[in-house]
């Protein structure tokens, strides 16, 4: 601020300053991917901006912008894809048959020094108890096996 007639002026409004954080959040987030908190950060930045011209309280405008980003993350959350769960396999993908596993059918079989549900990947194979056999995906509590010698043949 500076004097001028005895009168205080602003040198930078706060309209103006809501419209520069708002540009730089947003050109923020094509730099720096944060999964959309800069960008409805600087979205936000410019509803208060807007604001700001109703409202010239610094105080009012901040807590208004820390309302509005909160509830923007918020919001952009439920319409954004949720990370799907992938369960992979650990590093040991070998197992040991404990039952039969007839053909479409479960039984069970040690991975890593428990018993687990499995279930052969080709639904027409049978394995014996007592077979080794490779882990190739897991689906929920079920492991998904195929017997060592489908692998070699």
């Amino acid at each position: 601020m500076f004097q001028q007639g005895g009168k205080s002026k602003m040198l930078i409004s706060y309209t103006l300053l809501w419209l520069l954080a708002g540009a730089f959040l947003c050109s923020i987030e094509l730099f720096l991917p944060t999964a959309f908190v800069a960008f409805m950060m600087g979205i936000s930045a410019f509803i208060v901006a807007l604001i700001s011209l109703i409202f010239p309280q610094l105080v009012i405008q901040v807590f208004l912008w820390l309302a509005i980003s909160t509830a923007l993350v918020l919001l952009s959350r439920r319409f954004l894809p949720s990370p799907r769960r992938i369960n992979k396999i650990q590093d040991a993908r070998e197992a040991e048959t404990l039952t039969e596993i007839a053909p479409g059918k479960e039984g069970r079989v040690l991975y890593e020094g428990n018993s687990w549900r499995a279930r052969c990947a080709d639904h027409q194979s049978a394995i014996a108890p007592n077979q080794r056999v490779y882990v190739v995906r897991r689906e929920g509590t079920t492991l998904i096996v195929l017997p060592e010698n489908l692998l070699h043949s």
